[in-house]
């Protein structure tokens, strides 16, 4: 005979009915336990499929925000280097400029020199000229400054400047039979075309 048995047996219907209420009280509360673990379970399951939805957006907004960093970075880049190359330029040609604006001069001497007269009493000054045009010349040959050899060269667009087509017997056809103007060549940069006349 167990407790619950000697218990009715011992006891009248009241006790009965007690013990029956403490039962059925003690059924309730184990099934609002069950009930309380899984609602808990499944506000844990929604919590974890939140968090990671949470997750993968920030992943995909980090992702985001590398790329632009990168092609901010390469862009950069890309900007110093073209900004290097510049400034590389401009201390190349920085004289271009001046230069220019000098061989109308240089050609100006070499015209004078070529008409001075042959007057003993001018031989001094017209050799102070020379001096002066061989200086001149030095100085800007010093800044990378060369005349182009024209004459006996075939022609070419990017360093002469055709102005006339003439028969030659001693020439082959497209050859640089005469230089009217001297061109110039500025390290690698051509800043004066050559004026010539071409064998036809």
């Amino acid at each position: 005979m167990n407790k619950e048995q000697s218990f009715q047996e011992n006891n009248n219907p009241e006790d009965q009915e007690m013990m029956n209420d403490i039962q059925a009280e003690d059924n309730n509360v184990a099934a609002e336990s069950v009930d309380t673990t899984d609602s808990a379970n499944t506000e844990s399951a929604a919590e974890e499929v939140v968090s990671r939805a949470e997750l993968e957006r920030v992943q995909a907004h980090a992702d985001d925000q590398t790329q632009r960093l990168l092609r901010a970075q390469a862009d950069f880049d890309n900007f110093r280097r073209r900004t290097q190359k510049e400034k590389e330029e401009l201390a190349k040609y920085a004289s271009a400029q001046l230069i220019t604006e000098l061989i109308p001069v240089i050609d100006n001497f070499e015209r004078a020199m070529a008409t001075r007269p042959e007057n003993p009493e001018l031989k001094s000054f017209s050799k102070g000229v020379d001096m002066i045009f061989r200086q001149l010349s030095d100085v800007l040959k010093n800044t990378g400054l060369t005349p182009m050899e024209a004459v006996g060269q075939p022609f070419n667009p990017e360093f002469h400047q055709a102005v006339m087509q003439v028969e030659s017997d001693e020439y082959e056809e497209g050859i640089v039979v005469e230089e009217l103007q001297k061109g110039y060549v500025l390290k690698d940069k051509v800043i004066r075309p050559a004026m010539v006349k071409v064998s036809g």
